[in-house]
Parts: structure tokens; sequence; C-alpha cells
């Protein structure tokens, strides 16, 4: 039977995509549609994406299918036409990235969840056929016009905290499913306005407008494509950006720059910066922002602590790491980690 996983180590993989000279394109896409057998159609799906040398991080479920990979310039036909070929698939708009060195994933990664976006939903009425109605590019320009519009940010704070679109309102949580709730309670009074929902490439936003709409909520849309999506279409329409400075992704990119505008700060000086950045001690991993002196002074750590540890013997380190779980930060910066961590006296709590 075919090897259905990786089983070349991490830090070999990364160094073998450093080595390619082929470029990569960095594409995302989701799709929700009922899977009868999520673990079957997980390894007929890798089979096929590792013959095309695809890496990324693919997450299947009853409900569809959530990816973000990066494929090979010369298999890009093939892979959309084997996607295509699942009926559901069809069709199917495939996000490429705005801002892409190609370097986004080493390694294939495809599995089985609960959830393709973990919501918390337990309400077995909750229906996602009922959702709301998409709005290109032009139109949410158009509607962000109208005072009676209501843009509502779908993403993580730390997402949000590097760029969103203009007048957007943040939900301000650590995880979607904590979101929804709080999205609903804070629309409560304002039923009757338009309500856009938005996020990184579509599959949160979509979700959360049938939520919505589940919840008594009347004119509700959803940004189709999401951020991605609204930036191409801006760039090949010559429309004006009201999505201002980065979007956050998750991959080894950690940002796509959508406008030249800064308008985050360095967790550790206070200074304008958004360059995501994971803490380089390998047993902390915190992701924060760090602007390039600050990166110098601290050698890529996200405080003295941590730069004092990675200062240590390396039989030191190991000792000290044994038992940590050195990945639980790299897409985790809750509100709650990072000031203990860095500390009110290393930034300025931005």
């Amino acid at each position: 039977m075919a090897i259905l996983h990786n089983r070349v180590s991490q830090k070999e993989l990364k160094e073998l995509l450093y080595q390619e000279t082929e470029p990569r394109t960095t594409i995302s896409f989701y799709q929700y549609f009922p899977i009868a057998e999520p673990e079957q159609f997980r390894n007929e799906l890798y089979k096929h994406l590792e013959v095309l040398k695809v890496f990324g991080r693919i997450y299947v479920a009853h409900e569809g299918i959530n990816a973000q990979v990066s494929v090979p310039a010369g298999n890009f036909e093939a892979f959309k036409t084997y996607l295509y070929s699942i009926e559901p698939l069809n069709g199917l708009r495939l996000n490429v990235a705005v801002d892409d060195d190609g370097k986004s994933f080493w390694v294939l990664k495809i599995k089985v969840r609960d959830k393709i976006v973990a919501d918390g939903i337990a309400d077995e009425t909750f229906n996602m056929a009922n959702k709301g109605n998409y709005v290109n590019a032009e139109q949410l320009n158009v509607m962000l016009n109208d005072p009676e519009t209501i843009v509502v940010d779908m993403r993580n704070h730390y997402e949000y905290e590097v760029g969103h679109f203009v007048k957007a309102l943040e939900v301000p949580s650590d995880t979607f499913r904590e979101q929804l709730p709080m999205a609903v309670d804070m629309l409560k009074d304002r039923k009757d306005k338009n309500i856009i929902m938005y996020c990184t490439g579509g599959i949160r936003c979509e979700k959360a407008s049938a939520y919505m709409l589940h919840h008594g909520f009347q004119n509700v849309f959803h940004l189709e494509g999401g951020i991605i999506n609204y930036a191409k279409q801006v760039k090949e329409n010559g429309l004006d950006s009201k999505f201002i400075g980065k979007n956050f992704v998750f991959d080894n990119r950690l940002g796509e720059r959508i406008t030249p505008d800064i308008i985050a700060r360095c967790h550790q000086c206070g200074n304008p910066a958004d360059t995501h950045a994971n803490c380089a001690n390998d047993g902390c991993h915190l992701l924060f922002i760090q602007c390039e002196n600050c990166r110098q002074q601290y050698e890529g750590c996200c405080s003295k602590e941590c730069q004092d540890f990675n200062h240590l013997p390396e039989e030191e380190r190991k000792e000290l790491r044994k038992g940590i779980d050195k990945g639980r930060n790299i897409f985790n910066k809750s509100r709650a980690r990072l000031r203990p961590r860095l500390g009110e006296k290393e930034g300025n709590g931005q």
C-alpha cells in the first residue's frame, strides 16, 4: 500500500524546498459539501496531490474541504484538472496568493477533522445552505459608503491588528468559535442593517453569514473569496483598496502585503511594524509583531528570557525543553499568552 503521509523530517523537507528551482504558486480554496467517508476522501486526495508535488495543509470533514497549498507552476493545470474532476469541486474558485514567494509550505499534510473550521456550533437545526449573499470588491466598496452598512471582521485579533477594511468592526477574540456568539450579541440591536462579513479566503465569513441568518438577522452578506480575492479584483479592475495594511496568512509567509500602510506596532518597542514572527526559542515559538531593530536586538526572540535561553548549551536547552509542545504558539497569539510573555515594560500594549 502507498505511504499516505510524509516520513521525512521537517528540517530536511524545508531544505529541499529552498533547493527547488521551479517556481510555486500558493493557492487556497474551500467548499462546503457533504463527504460521506472523509478518511477515504482524504486518502484519494493525498495519492493524487503527492504525485503532483503539492505541499500544504488540507482539512477534510463531513461538511467539506478547506485547503491552503503550494503547487509547482508546471503542475498547476494538472492540479486544477484533478480538483475539477471531483464533482462538488468542479469550477471551484481558487484564491491565488497576492504576495507570494512560493515558499509557503514544504510538506503535504491532509487531516480529517470534525469540522473544516472549528465553530463550536452544536445546534442541529443550523443549516449552512441558508447563507448570506456574496458581494464582490466593487459592491463592497459601494456599500462601505452607506452609513446603514456594517462591515464585520471575522478573523482573530492578531489578523485584524496588521490589516483590515476601513470602518470594519472587530469582534475581539482569540478563536472563531468565540466570535460567532459575540458577533450576534454585539449586533443584536441592529438586525435591520446591511451586515457584511469578511475573512481571509471566505470560509469563516460564509459560515458566519449563515450563523447570523440563523439568529434572525435579515440583510447579511459575505465577501466572496475573502480578502485574497478582494485584493485580486482591486488590482485587476483598478479599484481603490478599502482594505489597508497586511493580510495575515497561515503559512510560512505569515502575511501578504495589500497596501503600503503599516497600522500595527512592534510588541517590543512600540514603533510602527507589521511583521509577524515566531520566537526563535524552540521552547516558545510565540507569535508576535517585531520590527527589524528589535529582531536584531533580541536575536529573533520575544523576550530577554528567551534570548538568554537560546545562549545556553544545546544539551541544557534540550533538557529544559523536555515535555514542551514546541509548536503550540506558532499560530496562537492569544492576548492572555502574549501580554505576560512580552511584558508591558517591553512594549506599548498595542
